[in-house]
């Protein structure tokens, strides 16, 4: 076993990377793939050099004396936001989540269907993404994966809310927090990555739950029904990146 030491963490801001990149239309299928944002604009390049690259399948992991996370969540979800890619929920500001001796604010969270890392090979009909960044602008990212069986109260009170329509948002009419949505065991498995869609920045601690929480087919069928087609990026290489637990 080994201690875990900080993982290297890129700058990103929240605002597009340039006007010009924030216009170039990137997708989950057809010639905006995945497998072609690399080459829809130079600002998109590390989508197909970066080595660092996420999701991964999580394997091969690595015994290490990992942190626990604290979290000092306080805030509400205050819109759902459709923005033709995922489902997105904006946060107050003010949560907060510390990890290897680092402050991170909960900026958002969305959903991938299925989902984006896997475990040992293992794909989730849904994840959902908590997005947080540092005073530096550095981001840590913690996953909860879902399995299919009993509804999701949390989600249900989310779906009801959220735009059909791409490009829609709506104001949060009941409430949802980001603790409604993540399980009580906050045991994890850490990695450096990237963001999972363009410009692909990398430098980003992913913390994934080991925990995973149950969604109806349902649920994952409405999702999908809204979102008109999968919205997962495949998995990328690790390279020789180790997957602590």
């Amino acid at each position: 076993m080994r201690k875990a030491c900080w993982l290297p963490a890129a700058v990103f801001v929240f605002a597009a990377v340039s006007s010009q990149a924030a216009d170039v239309h990137w997708s989950y299928t057809g010639e905006s793939a995945p497998g072609h944002w690399g080459d829809l604009d130079p600002a998109y390049e590390m989508c197909a050099k970066g080595v660092n690259q996420s999701p991964v399948d999580l394997t091969g992991f690595v015994e290490a004396e990992l942190d626990p996370i604290t979290f000092h969540y306080t805030g509400l979800a205050t819109e759902v936001v459709n923005n033709g890619h995922t489902i997105q929920a904006n946060y107050t500001s003010g949560s907060t989540i510390e990890v290897a001796g680092r402050i991170f604010q909960l900026k958002q969270f969305h959903f991938h269907s299925p989902s984006e890392n896997t475990i040992n090979g293992q794909s989730f009909p849904l994840e959902a993404h908590f997005v947080h960044a540092a005073e530096d602008g550095s981001l840590a990212v913690i996953s909860v994966l879902y399995e299919i069986g009993r509804e999701n109260d949390a989600l249900a009170r989310l779906w009801r809310q959220m735009p059909t329509e791409a490009g829609k948002k709506a104001a949060m009419a009941s409430q949802v927090t980001a603790r409604d949505l993540m399980p009580e065991d906050r045991d994890y498995y850490r990695f450096n990555g990237s963001l999972t869609t363009p410009p692909c920045t990398e430098g980003v601690l992913w913390l994934v739950l080991k925990q995973p929480l149950t969604v109806s087919k349902a649920q994952v069928d409405e999702f999908a029904h809204v979102m008109h087609h999968p919205n997962n990026r495949p998995v990328q290489p690790l390279h020789a990146r180790p997957v602590l637990r």
